[in-house]
């Protein structure tokens, strides 16, 4: 969390908000947030003087164009961005600042410091680390069917793990997971070869129908996640098993259970999914 619903609801939301602006200035407060150049002082004076011209997402992170340079960011468990007057307060845990020229600020703010930041020449960010390993986006018209059914092909780790594994799908997380198998009626420990060709389409379906609806709904505040506006996602409202222990499916009525597959929290329906 954020996952790709999330990720993209901020990515639509700082275009509004910053795209033009100029940066006046950069403050850094937790230095290792910056991963790239490792100096944040560097970081501060390849920023100065740079207008953001573009916001691009890829799987769960954020790309913003400040020309020749692009920041890639993600967010992790807890991290979010806001734009604020420069004299509002400081909140704790506000761990980069970027000063505009406006009189405004982007600011990250990370209460768990697992976020990242890696500013990198813009072009080069898709041929290198963060991003170069990244699988296909499940959203984008690349992603037939056919470029699944191959991805699928050879593997033998459980569903759940696999599309956990970003290096399979990008932007697929806990939340997404558990819901895209339950419309699939997909038990989350079934193995990719124990999949029928019918099984393998309607899971493929499932994903790009669950992440459409979760984006379309502004991604899921399920605990700390709010857009760049402060605005509370509402996909939570459609959520049917993920933090529903205990609860009736909405399908059949069967109580919801939870359980640890992958290492991860699971929730499934023991009767619809097989």
């Amino acid at each position: 969390m954020p996952e790709l619903p999330e990720v993209e609801t901020v990515k639509r939301t700082l275009e509004q908000l910053i795209l033009g602006k100029t940066v006046e200035d950069v403050t850094v407060h937790l230095p290792r947030i910056v991963k790239e150049p490792p100096d944040p002082e560097l970081f501060r004076e390849m920023l100065k003087g740079k207008t953001v011209t573009g916001i691009r997402r890829r799987g769960k992170f954020l790309r913003i164009a400040f020309d020749p340079w692009t920041l890639v960011s993600h967010m992790r468990m807890e991290g979010r961005y806001s734009v604020v007057s420069s004299e509002e307060p400081v909140v704790k845990h506000t761990h980069v600042r970027f000063h505009f020229t406006d009189g405004t600020e982007l600011r990250y703010k990370d209460v768990r410091q697992f976020g990242t930041m890696h500013l990198v020449p813009k072009g080069e960010e898709e041929h290198r680390p963060p991003l170069n390993k990244l699988g296909p986006e499940p959203l984008s018209e690349a992603f037939t069917l056919d470029v699944f059914r191959r991805k699928l092909s050879g593997r033998k780790t459980r569903l759940k793990s696999l599309l956990l594994n970003q290096e399979f799908i990008s932007g697929l997380g806990n939340i997404y997971v558990d819901e895209a198998l339950h419309a699939a009626g997909l038990h989350p420990e079934r193995t990719a070869p124990s999949l029928s060709e019918e099984e393998v389409e309607r899971l493929y379906h499932s994903i790009r129908s669950t992440l459409e609806k979760a984006v379309e709904a502004g991604g899921s505040s399920v605990r700390t996640y709010v857009n760049g506006n402060g605005d509370m996602g509402r996909f939570q409202l459609q959520i049917r098993v993920y933090g529903r222990k205990g609860e009736p499916c909405l399908n059949c009525g069967e109580s919801i259970r939870h359980t640890v597959v992958a290492g991860r929290g699971t929730h499934l329906c023991p009767r619809c999914q097989h």
